[in-house]
């Protein structure tokens, strides 16, 4: 397999958060894909530095080992979500990889949302500008696809999950759209899914996104259970960090960005009482200081190369 052309999103404002000094470290990207942060991370941070790189999708990870073999074993790869750091502890992942629990990691990247090599191949399903089958695993192997999740799907489901990780405003009127057209035997492939969302929704202004975009967007959130995925994995992932260690997440969809924001914020606070107690009472501490205020987003020079940053947003918080 070849790898396609692969920009890999806010790099150089992912190094400045993360900060490799050029002393080594250990260091985590726990959505590999190409691997092009993860080699860029590495080189920065000099020859002493190690990184573990987690992928749900195979191919990717194929690729990824390309990028990423002059790096030697310094570099080690592997198949999974970023949630199976929860599987045994935090302790017993990273000792599982030789790494003693006490030393901890020095930085951790997460890279969230669909990658170029899923959305450039229209076998896997994620695109509705490509003709494809209603797959959209990120994992080929996972067992369930977008065509036997809508298989099983009722009105009242598929319409919350639009509303939900869509943010679609005509949830219910899509909804019931695409399982009739499921009901008639219509839903084939992509391009059939697509024509459903055109018809009910119309195409709207010169610039306006395809009618299509936030149907394709919820339907993969789910088939892949990616919010639950990060909800789960947020804690256990800065658990990993050892202290003065960083980590950094980059997301693509508003849910993804607000969970991130609201965790590094409970996580930042001594106190997360509800408004109103005379005195504190939960007894809290703060484990992380945030590091970005407001997030940074793509600079004008990289959208001339990369539009696919438009929507990209970066938040990062230490270790304390």
């Amino acid at each position: 397999m070849s790898a396609p052309r692969h920009l890999p999103v806010l790099l150089e404002e992912v190094l400045d958060l993360l900060a490799p000094s050029g002393a080594g470290g250990l260091w985590l990207d726990a959505t590999v894909g190409l691997g092009g942060h993860a080699a860029a991370l590495l080189e920065r941070a000099g020859a002493g530095a190690e990184l573990l790189g987690v992928d749900k999708d195979p191919e990717a990870l194929e690729l990824a080992g390309q990028a990423l073999g002059r790096f030697g074993d310094r570099a080690r790869l592997e198949q999974g979500s970023f949630a199976r750091v929860l599987e045994g502890g935090a302790g017993a992942w990273l000792r599982e990889r030789g790494v003693p629990a006490r030393r901890g990691l020095d930085g951790i990247l997460m890279d969230l949302g669909v990658s170029s090599l899923q959305l450039d191949e229209g076998r896997r399903g994620f695109s509705f500008m490509r003709p494809g089958p209603l797959d959209m695993r990120m994992d080929p192997s996972a067992p369930l696809d977008a065509s036997g999740w809508l298989a099983a799907a009722g009105v009242e489901e598929l319409a919350r999950v639009l509303r939900d990780y869509g943010e679609e405003r005509r949830a219910r009127a899509l909804a019931r759209a695409v399982l009739e057209e499921r009901d008639r035997g219509g839903l084939k492939g992509t391009e059939d899914l697509a024509r459903v969302a055109l018809r009910v929704l119309g195409r709207g202004g010169r610039d306006a996104a395809h009618p299509a975009t936030r149907l394709f967007q919820a339907l993969r959130i789910a088939v892949n259970a990616e919010l639950d995925d990060l909800a789960a994995a947020l804690p256990a992932l800065a658990g990993l960090l050892a202290p003065g260690g960083r980590i950094a997440v980059i997301s693509f969809h508003s849910l993804e960005d607000r969970m991130v924001k609201a965790f590094f914020r409970r996580e930042s606070s001594e106190c997360v009482c509800p408004p109103g107690l005379p005195e504190c009472r939960c007894g809290h501490k703060a484990t992380l200081r945030t590091l970005t205020p407001k997030p940074r987003v793509a600079s004008a020079a990289e959208l001339e190369t990369n539009p696919r940053a438009r929507s990209a947003k970066l938040r990062a918080a230490q270790r304390l």
